[in-house]
């Protein structure tokens, strides 16, 4: 499994690393199926990402398409922001291995996690208020009705 330099870059030195105390929006995704657990911190003025942060527990994708996502939204509007999708976060990465690519579904999930978060706490307009990220009890619940 190869990987491209600027993941063994962002996974060797990734930005953003740590929490924002005061923070508008915090989105935590994980997928139990691969223990890989993401927590994003947002805080937010005037409708733009000012500042992304980042706790991942999981393998060196993990890592580096949090750290890329981070970078990815700072200084976007949280439209501009809900766009970045994971096929952004490869391509930023220069590419990830096949077997890797659920890292990046999960950064953008945990962007768009964090992002509904501030939403719900300023009272604005929440599209799917059901799913906040990828828990995978979706998939665990279609898994259990074709039984």
């Amino acid at each position: 499994m190869m990987y491209s330099e600027k993941v063994m870059d962002h996974f060797m030195h990734p930005r953003n690393v740590g929490e924002i105390e005061d923070a508008d929006g915090v989105g935590q995704v994980g997928n139990p199926k691969c223990g890989d657990i993401m927590k994003m911190y947002l805080k937010i003025e005037n409708n733009v990402i000012v500042d992304a942060k980042f706790k991942t527990f999981g393998c060196g994708a993990a890592v580096a398409t949090s750290s890329i996502a981070t970078e990815l939204i700072k200084g976007k509007t949280i439209d501009e922001a809900l766009k970045v999708t994971n096929k952004a976060v490869v391509e930023a990465l220069d590419g990830l291995p096949p077997v890797k690519l659920h890292c990046s579904v999960l950064a953008e999930e945990a962007i768009a996690a964090a992002i509904a978060d501030y939403k719900r706490r300023h009272g604005l307009d929440v599209e799917n208020s059901e799913c906040q990220g990828c828990c995978c009890k979706c998939e665990t619940e279609s898994e259990d009705s074709e039984e």
